[in-house]
């Protein structure tokens, strides 16, 4: 992940006996035009594939189980997906958690592109708690300014997805 770190101008101007006389000018930046934008819910079925990824040679695997992530949407969003899975499961019946990372690409509702998804998955006493968000910035292509958030359930053996989501009118 990289980290939005605000650039100083005046560090780049140290030492610049040139600019010293008179004070830099610094263009303002002029707010991107007002876009609109609606929350959708869009529905669907997905595929998935948990490949565990073996530990490394002759370091003993911790208790947390590390999954390769491979996912197939269907539905208005017709995407595939590729993600890492950290998961570990409690000694105690119905206690678990896991965090993911996921990279998702295809056309949203017609519109083409990728964003990125992190999972928190929470199960304790038998209760379960699931966040999955879209990374704010993640999107590229015609999903550029994509954000929402995504429910997974799984019945009868078939795993469903609900998603909320904005993004800016064309």
């Amino acid at each position: 992940m990289a980290l939005n770190i605000p650039l100083t101008l005046a560090l780049l101007l140290v030492g610049n006996s040139a600019l010293a006389a008179e004070p830099p000018s610094v263009a303002t930046p002029t707010p991107p035009a007002a876009m609109t934008s609606t929350t959708r819910t869009i529905q669907g079925s997905f595929d998935v594939q948990l490949t565990p990824v073996p530990a490394t040679p002759g370091v003993e695997r911790a208790p947390i189980e590390h999954l390769l992530l491979r996912k197939q949407f269907h539905g208005d969003l017709q995407a595939s997906s590729l993600g890492d899975m950290l998961a570990f499961r409690s000694p105690v019946k119905g206690s678990a958690g896991y965090v993911a990372m996921e990279r998702i690409e295809g056309r949203l509702e017609g519109r083409s592109g990728s964003f990125v998804v992190m999972h928190i998955g929470e199960m304790s006493g038998g209760s379960q708690q699931l966040t999955v968000r879209v990374v704010p910035d993640s999107g590229t292509g015609e999903l550029t300014r994509l954000s929402g958030t995504m429910t997974l359930d799984v019945r009868d053996g078939k795993h469903r997805y609900e998603f909320h989501y904005q993004l800016p009118e064309r």
